[in-house]
């Protein structure tokens, strides 16, 4: 079973690109004929100059050239039709790939957290644009390339060794380009990704860079990454641009060598005049597929290196496995001596962690910083998986629950609030269909209503990408209306009431006591003892263990035991 994950994940690319196969196979047909109508000029020249100067006749000239002017409408039909065609072909490719390739971002991006989601994004448009653009056009016009070589070894032999040469010097030009460029930008690439995250990253926290004077710093270190970036592609293009000229010159060189050669053998009565302007046509129409292949390499080893990182986001992501739909949990909470870490870190901020939480309770955790409270949090989402240990949902393991159907059984309110560009209405309803009434009865249950009401669109305002356009307080209450909707079976907050006020935390307190009163299974991790009042059982963790874990009462005893008396200094 282990094994399976990557193959079926790559099957999920190779059946997105088998939509494509029967156009490709069309555009190979097309090619043929828009390479057979291609013989159309060289041999309208050889009309023209061995038949229509040498008779003079005016018919003969006006019936080819009618003749080859419906040819080239036809061609340039062809043309159209295949672009039209390549065109359709990516965007069925795309249509198959991009809620997959999606998904596999979003599940490889929280096990490699590392991982530059953007460009996995944006590797599909690559490989798009692939398919759609000249490339593979080139590649198909170069399958019919042997008949243009067949046609000028007919011509005479010295012109097909011509066409068959120069092919081959291009084709290792191209492929000495390649091997001397490849290295320095493929770190150029590497370098260019992590310099814009970081600089990203820094950007996001503007407020904190422009108070505290650290625009400099970062800016001068953002300029030494986007320097090393520019001088690995300066390396690259000069490279390229060398090998680029000698193509160049190649080419050039063979057409003089053509009508040179075509000349010698016209003096010796060997060929024909008209002959010198076909071989030098057919030469040329040999060399373009080659030509074309090599002007559009750069969009093949785009789409190449695209598809190999496509092909490993596949294999981290795994195939996601089709399970059997459980029934709606009432919240049962089990954890069986888990440990757990970060993704692709080794430690264990969580060891051992064994609790248990009925339906309708409601379970503080509480303990100092980095005591593990917020690593807890994610592995009871299923955010982190974890190492050793199980962690179940109305005794079924969370491995057993399809993920889309377990999250809209829990509600998570992190540390980091994080809303999405929409209006009020539609993060509350977490981008579902917006049924009213049920958003504004889960702002009522958690006392934002009113709150919501003096927003300048009520429910309608638009928070603006992260929640720009509110306030800290506004967000943590409108996150917590999300973690509450639809009623879900298991609600986790982690620090829900940092950003709030008095009014706001007696909000949040009534909230709690009105959902565990419908059943919800409410984790409450927080650091303010006084909000531990709704609280049934409380764990107490310090240093990722589990120190003590009971009823309140008994574990408020030990959290607030009185001083030890102190003796009085003798006089």
């Amino acid at each position: 079973m282990a094994g399976s994950g990557p193959i079926k994940a790559s099957a999920v690319l190779v059946n997105g690109v088998r939509s494509c196969v029967p156009a490709v196979m069309t555009t190979v047909v097309f090619s043929f004929f828009i390479n057979l109508l291609a013989f159309t000029s060289p041999l309208y020249m050889l009309q023209i100059y061995d038949r229509v100067i040498g008779s003079r006749n005016e018919t003969t000239l006006l019936g080819i050239t009618l003749l080859v002017g419906y040819l080239l409408i036809i061609n340039a039909l062809l043309e159209m039709l295949r672009s039209r065609l390549m065109v359709q072909a990516s965007l069925a490719v795309d249509s198959k790939l991009a809620g997959s390739v999606f998904d596999a971002t979003h599940s490889a991006g929280l096990h490699f957290p590392r991982l530059a989601q953007g460009q996995t994004l944006r590797d599909l448009d690559s490989v798009r644009e692939f398919i759609a653009g000249p490339a593979l056009i080139a590649l198909c016009d170069l399958l019919w390339m042997p008949i243009f070589i067949v046609t000028c070894f007919f011509l005479h032999p010295w012109f097909g060794a011509i066409a068959l040469v120069g092919s081959a010097l291009i084709f290792l030009l191209t492929l000495a380009s390649e091997l001397a460029t490849t290295g320095p930008m493929s770190l150029a690439s590497k370098s260019s990704i992590a310099a814009n995250q970081k600089a990203v990253s820094a950007l996001r926290n503007a407020e904190v860079i422009h108070a505290m004077g650290m625009l400099d710093v970062l800016r001068e270190t953002w300029i030494a990454q986007h320097a090393h970036v520019l001088n690995l592609q300066a390396i690259a293009g000069t490279r390229s641009g060398l090998m680029a000229a000698a193509s160049k010159f190649v080419r050039m060189f063979l057409q003089t060598m053509v009508l040179g050669l075509g000349a010698y053998l016209a003096i010796h009565n060997q060929i024909s005049a008209g002959m010198i302007i076909a071989a030098s046509i057919f030469v040329g129409r040999a060399l373009a597929p080659v030509e074309g292949v090599v002007g559009n390499w750069k969009g093949l080893t785009n789409a190449r290196n695209s598809w190999s990182r496509l092909v490993k986001l596949f294999a981290v992501a795994g195939a996601e496995p089709k399970r059997v739909s459980l029934p709606r949990p009432v919240g049962h909470l089990t954890l069986e001596a888990v440990t757990a870490g970060p993704p692709e870190q080794s430690r264990s901020t969580l060891r051992n962690i064994s609790f248990e939480a009925r339906p309708g309770e409601v379970v503080g955790i509480v303990g100092p910083s980095a005591a593990g409270k917020s690593s807890l949090a994610r592995v009871i989402t299923g955010v982190w998986r974890p190492s050793s240990g199980n962690v179940r949902l109305d005794g079924f393991d969370f491995s057993h629950w399809n993920p889309r159907e377990r999250g809209r059984y829990i509600g998570y309110l992190p540390q980091d609030i994080e809303l999405f560009s929409g209006t009020v209405a539609q993060n509350i309803a977490r981008f579902q269909e917006v049924d009213s009434e049920a958003v504004i009865e889960t702002a009522r249950l958690c006392g934002c209503h009113e709150m919501i009401q003096l927003l300048p669109d009520g429910y309608n305002t638009a928070v603006g990408e992260g929640g720009a356009t509110l306030s800290g307080g506004q967000r943590q209450r409108i996150g917590l209306a999300r973690a509450f909707f639809d009623r879900p079976a298991l609600v986790v907050l982690d620090e829900p009431n940092a950003s709030l006020d008095q009014g706001g935390e007696e909000a949040l307190v009534q909230a709690v006591r009105r959902f565990r009163s419908f059943g919800t299974t409410i984790i409450l991790i927080t650091h303010k003892i006084s909000v531990l009042t709704v609280a049934d059982k409380i764990l107490v963790l310090e240093g990722g263990m589990a120190q003590v874990f009971g009823p309140r009462h008994d574990v408020l005893k030990h959290l607030i035991a009185p001083p030890a008396p102190v003796r009085a200094a003798a006089g």
